[in-house]
């Protein structure tokens, strides 16, 4: 890596005010993390917004292996973190088992790095399957809920 290469990724760095990256490329490993100032300020981040396309979901057999892709529909985790099916440990979940969504509608949160993301359904459906227990950690692109369009 050059120096250019070096300075763009600090720019990256700023710009998303991260405090540490790795990149691994050609063999060559960089590691950069920024040093933490405490100014007794406490900020507050919004949450960010992510909407995953939906994918069919795997057909469990030969006979409705048809029906599943037409009708059912995937939601994946968009991020490695943190599932959470309410917005608080004391509220009721966002969504339940055989509840019908709406699109745009907020079916769970995804934690990552101390920021609490909000996942949103991008179709119209009836929830058959949450795939992953409350605070259980999540891969990228892992099955969080499989819906029945409508």
């Amino acid at each position: 890596m050059n120096l250019k290469d070096i300075k763009a990724i600090v720019e990256l760095m700023n710009e998303n005010e991260l405090m540490e990256i790795e990149v691994e490329r050609e063999g060559e490993k960089l590691k950069i993390k920024k040093a933490a100032v405490d100014t007794g300020e406490t900020v507050i981040r919004p949450a960010v917004e992510y909407r995953m396309p939906v994918a069919p979901a795997a057909a469990e057999g030969a006979a409705p292996a048809a029906k599943a892709q037409n009708n059912f529909k995937l939601i994946s985790s968009p991020m490695v973190g943190t599932f959470y099916r309410a917005p608080a440990p004391e509220s009721p979940p966002f969504v339940e088992q055989g509840q019908t969504v709406e699109i745009g509608q907020v079916v769970c949160i995804v934690e990552a790095m101390k920021l609490m993301n909000e996942i949103k359904s991008e179709v119209r459906g009836k929830i058959v399957k949450i795939a992953v227990d409350n605070a259980e950690p999540v891969e990228f692109g892992q099955t969080l809920f499989e819906i029945e369009s409508v």
